[in-house]
């Protein structure tokens, strides 16, 4: 029954329909949050260093300008060298690059695995879901990091081995928001419509359930990105990192942290580039997810 319809006096009519709203209106209504902007133009920041920051730096990284851990200043340059007399600024504009990357590649895929797990389970409603997401409790036992260690120790610390570690423990997780944000959708009419119409159900997972759980998934995209920029870190600190004396954040981390004392450059910047990008994230995410709460929604619309 449409909304013009007549309704009996005496009879209730309640018009549960309610449209998906458009990822473009809710980053646009996001982005009048101040802690979403706050959060995007860190992360917007971090992401011009990482691009722009090996056309910009004085010297290759790996150019001995002075005696090793020199203050900043003369020879020396902005920041100072490091461990072995390299220049810290080169170093740090150079070592964005790599973990931004494999952080968007490892989420991206991901991402992408996990809201397709996460709409088959919702949609089959019979054994299939329970098998899909007692398989992803499995993975998701393990904690990223241990599973990320065990994959890079046997097969070793290429690129496409912490990517594909990444993924797969991001998987499971974004699985389970995906199925939980699409059950109360695929209850609906809407969909039982589609289906007596005989529409494919590759057509209905994709262009009837995901639009509707794009705001969660854009939220858990955010939060996902930020723990594979931490694990990732964290493993170039421990030193499992393809190139050992590469520029990167978390080696420059591992190699400098000893001359905290006397030259801390080496190791601040790169800590505080970590810290800025997981904030940076952390609050678009929070803002995009208020904005889609309804919560703030006085100062979002005003």
């Amino acid at each position: 029954m449409s909304p013009t319809d007549t309704v009996p006096a005496g009879v209730e009519e309640v018009v549960t329909t309610t449209p998906p709203v458009r990822p473009s209106t809710l980053l646009v209504r996001a982005l009048r949050l101040w802690r979403t902007r706050i959060g995007a133009s860190f992360g917007l920041l971090l992401v011009l260093v990482a691009i722009l920051g090996p056309y910009l730096a004085p010297h290759s990284p790996t150019d001995f300008v002075a005696i090793p851990n020199t203050p900043p200043g003369g020879a020396a340059g902005l920041l100072g060298t490091d461990y072995l007399g390299q220049d810290v600024l080169s170093r740090f504009l150079y070592g964005g690059r790599g973990i931004l990357v494999m952080a968007v590649v490892s989420t991206g895929i991901g991402l992408l695995v996990g809201v397709g797990i996460g709409l088959v389970a919702a949609y089959a409603r019979n054994a299939w879901d329970d098998v899909l997401m007692r398989g992803m409790d499995v993975v998701m036992a393990f904690p990223e990091i241990m599973l990320a260690l065990l994959a890079v120790s046997l097969v070793g610390p290429d690129p496409w081995v912490v990517i594909a570690a990444i993924a797969a423990t991001t998987a499971p997780r974004v699985a389970r928001v995906a199925r939980g944000s699409a059950q109360p959708v695929v209850e609906r009419d809407f969909i039982e419509a589609t289906e007596a119409m005989g529409v494919s159900r590759l057509r209905i997972l994709t262009g009837e359930l995901l639009p509707n759980i794009l705001a969660p998934m854009m939220v858990e995209a955010s939060l996902r990105l930020t723990y594979s920029i931490g694990v990732i870190s964290a493993l170039a600190f421990l030193g499992l990192s393809s190139d050992p004396n590469g520029p990167n954040w978390g080696t420059m981390i591992q190699q400098n942290q000893i001359a905290l004392a006397v030259q801390p450059w080496g190791a601040l910047m790169p800590i505080l580039a970590i810290a800025l990008l997981t904030i940076g994230t952390g609050m678009f995410g929070d803002g995009i997810a208020r904005t889609a709460a309804g919560v703030d929604r006085g100062r979002a619309e005003g």
